[in-house]
């Protein structure tokens, strides 16, 4: 893209709420200490014809975005140090640009899966790399799975994805993977029912138009449904080393919130091997 042409983007509901993390991101590039630090997405911000103010994202709010997104990356990097030569699954990637912040290795074929206009609008925005690819599709469609090679471990990632999914699609979809390929892991982040019930109080979500279904309470629910995988981690954000950076006032409302189970794990980080 030429210096100086922006893009018009016009998006709704779910593939809307992308637009809002990126913002994040983007404010937080420009802290004096930043989580992520993602100088991508404060140049992709640039390149975007957009009302940022419609996304409800403000600087006192962007680290609830970076804090989980930074530790996501810290994990997808613990399991390319184990397996250099790997397939990442990086599904609703939306305009995340995890695959040139982290700089895999060339042993590892990177899939971003998104909505055709959103890996089209990716597609405008971001330079094309060797052994990095574009999916066009649907998370929740079984078909594009049957083109990525099952021949190497493999990392599915889904950051703020489950929540937007109904649980029959989300647990067909995790079935999908886990039988596709031989051995690897499962990373994502869930709300629990509480996460579910109290979507109006989530600015991002109401904005979009958008709606959150899938509640997972416990990890027994994604063993008991998803044949052939085991329980590596579930965290709450507010134990995750990430969370640590946050200004200190989260952080004590952190320690005050994770007294009451139901709202130490309203949102939840986690990691199954198969």
């Amino acid at each position: 893209m030429s210096d100086g042409e922006k893009v018009h983007v016009d998006l709704i509901g779910a593939p809307q709420t992308m637009l809002a993390t990126l913002y994040a991101k983007a404010l937080d590039a420009d802290f004096p200490n930043p989580i992520l630090g993602d100088r991508y997405a404060k140049e992709i911000v640039e390149h975007i014809d957009y009302d940022w103010k419609k996304t409800a994202i403000t600087p006192r709010v962007a680290p609830s975005v970076t804090t989980r997104c930074a530790h996501f990356d810290n994990w997808v990097r613990q399991f390319l140090a184990r397996h250099p030569e790997a397939v990442v699954l990086h599904l609703g990637a939306g305009l995340d640009s995890r695959f040139f912040r982290l700089n895999p290795g060339p042993g590892v074929e990177w899939y971003d899966v998104d909505y055709p206009d959103v890996a089209t609008l990716r597609e405008r925005l971001y330079p094309p790399r060797e052994h990095y690819h574009v999916v066009s599709a649907s998370v929740t469609e079984p078909e594009w799975l049957a083109d990525i090679p099952d021949d190497r471990p493999a990392l599915m990632v889904g950051e703020g994805l489950t929540m937007y999914l109904t649980a029959a699609d989300g647990i067909a979809l995790l079935r999908r993977v886990v039988e596709h390929f031989a051995t690897g892991e499962l990373q994502f982040d869930a709300f629990n029912s509480l996460g579910i019930e109290s979507q109006w109080l989530n600015a991002v979500v109401r904005r979009s138009g958008s709606r959150l279904h899938w509640a997972i309470n416990r990890p027994d629910e994604i063993l008991a449904a998803v044949p052939g995988v085991r329980l590596v981690n579930r965290v709450s954000p507010f134990d995750s080393d990430t969370f640590a950076q946050v200004p200190g006032v989260y952080r004590v409302m952190g320690k005050v919130m994770s007294l009451v189970p139901a709202l130490r794990y309203m949102a939840q980080y986690h990691r199954y091997a198969f």
